[in-house]
């Protein structure tokens, strides 16, 4: 599904990525370990399109997405891709089901149904009851599980998640992974994810190391 070709990233002098080759099959849960500083979350932002490399090509089902113009290219990560971030980025002044039809809007999909569809998220993830509740109300756990139902609204075809539990406790996080196999099974996406926990790390199908610039 995804080939990551000779992925090279700067930044002035300081050469971040070196040369990276990466494929990720559909459905395929994956983690990305390796020291702070090897070029984890610059390869994420990469393969999710929110960066491009200096060199390099990025393949989605053989079709080369740097080629795109820019609002091409924002279409197809709003259509193909979700982000779930370390620190959730909810919007305060909006409620958790607000927060995870934000894409769907985007997306200009029709309001009532990216709302049925919110819903049914919440519900499986078990927020139901805190459908109307801003960020400010939810406990940390509960504000990752809206950041993953925000990832999911438009049934991407990959989820990249960078450090998901490095906020959460041990068993807030033990339980975040278990829902990402969880969600594989029932939905099918394919999830990359960076983090520091070599526990977790371990439970993926497969688990890369990045040292210096480069997949070791």
């Amino acid at each position: 599904m995804i080939s990551a070709q000779g992925i090279q990233r700067n930044y002035g002098s300081l050469q971040v990525l070196k040369g990276v080759d990466l494929v990720i099959d559909r459905g395929e849960v994956v983690s990305v370990v390796g020291s702070s500083g090897a070029g984890k979350s610059t390869l994420l932002h990469i393969l999710g399109t929110l960066d491009r490399p200096d060199k390099g090509q990025l393949l989605f089902d053989g079709k080369d997405v740097f080629q795109m113009k820019s609002s091409q290219l924002a279409a197809f990560r709003n259509a193909h891709i979700g982000f779930i971030f370390q620190f959730h980025n909810l919007l305060p002044e909006f409620t958790a089901l607000e927060n995870v039809c934000i894409p769907a809007f985007i997306g200009k999909r029709d309001k009532k149904e990216a709302a049925e569809r919110g819903m049914e998220l919440l519900s499986y993830l078990g927020l139901a009851e805190r459908a109307e509740h801003k960020p400010a109300q939810l406990s940390g756990g509960e504000q990752q599980r809206v950041a993953v139902a925000r990832a999911l609204i438009n049934q991407p075809d990959v989820v990249f998640a960078d450090e998901p539990s490095g906020n959460l406790d041990s068993a807030n996080a033990r339980d975040l992974h278990d829902l990402f196999f969880r969600l594989r099974k029932e939905f099918g996406q394919a999830f990359v994810i960076v983090t520091h926990n070599e526990d977790l790390a371990r439970m993926a199908d497969r688990r890369l190391v990045m040292s210096d610039g480069r997949i070791a």
